[in-house]
């Protein structure tokens, strides 16, 4: 089988210890260079086995056999380095949140469509086969009429002096750093856009950035949804459906390989309940669509559109945090 030769621009801790285990297990994709401006390439690419290093992005970018980009960077880079990849040629794979506001996630999509490369925001939670049976669910009318849907994604952060997740100019915060998941959630599973939020957020006062926060979303549906995201809580990373007639919890729903790719769908009708174990390898698979996106001059399943939206909606939650009043979101 073809296979997209990837470069991965930085050796971020989520590169080493996900991503390029998983372009070694995928069947379409192989990682052909690293590059690293910290001088750790050499090391990294040691350790996995990667035939080419590179001590800076621009060179990497320069190699005519590199055909697509992973782009782990700090947030506030996402959209310098997406844009000089396109210029390049390169498809890119960016870790997401894809940029800080949906302006930036805009030019970037439209920049790449420009250039004819492919581009997807890096959720790679979505791939995992549980969330199609959620869908599923929903539609054969199991649970009744949707009203309402809660996520959570929290963990305890305990290092946090020079962390990045703290860091405001580079795109520090809860909602930046797991709360994108839980909207996208929202958005994702019930195929709607939130028209409104209203956010109560804590704010760290050495960093100025949400460690917490607690957000209400009106959907343009009529459905209600709330997600709450934190660094100074356990870990949770899950998702909950309330129908008129029975409720869908997903415990796993954002990283399921904490139990070895196990997915874990609850439904609950009154006093009745099942369980539905359902498995996926959600980065072998997130890597595996967009590399046979790219060798097949597809479109991701992700689109650069919904990547815009999700950046609209997490805009408004930090005006909502900014102002502490309610944001109407524009259509």
């Amino acid at each position: 089988m073809k296979k997209v030769r990837w470069g991965i621009l930085s050796t971020a801790k989520i590169a080493q210890r996900e991503l390029i285990p998983a372009f070694g297990r995928a069947q379409n994709a192989e990682v052909a260079a690293i590059a690293s401006g910290s001088g750790k390439a050499e090391e990294v690419a040691a350790k996995f086995d990667i035939p080419k290093c590179y001590g800076s992005y621009e060179e990497l970018l320069q190699d005519p056999e590199i055909d697509a980009v992973y782009i782990p960077l700090p947030n506030h880079l996402h959209k310098q380095w997406t844009m000089e990849a396109a210029k390049h040629g390169k498809h890119v794979l960016c870790e997401k949140p894809a940029s800080m506001t949906p302006d930036e996630t805009r030019e970037m999509a439209e920049f790449c469509r420009e250039k004819n490369v492919k581009f997807m925001e890096a959720f790679m939670y979505q791939f995992h086969p549980q969330h199609d049976r959620v869908r599923e669910i929903i539609a054969s009318g199991e649970i009744g009429e949707v009203k309402y849907m809660r996520a959570s994604f929290s963990f305890s952060l305990a290092q946090r002096e020079g962390n990045i997740k703290m860091d405001k100019q580079k795109g520090g915060g809860s909602i930046y750093d797991v709360g994108c998941y839980c909207v996208h959630a929202i958005r994702n599973v019930l195929q709607t856009e939130p028209v409104e939020v209203h956010v109560h957020a804590n704010i760290d006062p050495d960093h100025q950035v949400d460690t917490s926060a607690f957000v209400y979303m009106k959907l343009e549906n009529g459905m209600a949804g709330y997600f709450d995201c934190s660094f100074d809580m356990t870990f949770r990373a899950e998702y909950e459906i309330i129908g008129t007639e029975g409720k869908i919890q997903v415990p796993r729903a954002f990283r399921p390989d904490h139990q070895g790719g196990e997915g874990l769908v609850i439904v609950q009708k009154e006093f009745v309940k099942r369980e539905e174990k359902i498995t996926g390898d959600i980065y072998k698979l997130e890597v595996e669509h967009i590399s046979n996106v790219i060798l097949e001059d597809g479109e991701p399943s992700y689109t650069a559109e919904s990547s815009i939206n999700n950046t609209r909606a997490i805009q408004a939650c930090y005006e909502s945090i900014r102002t502490g009043m309610l944001v109407r979101l524009d259509s």
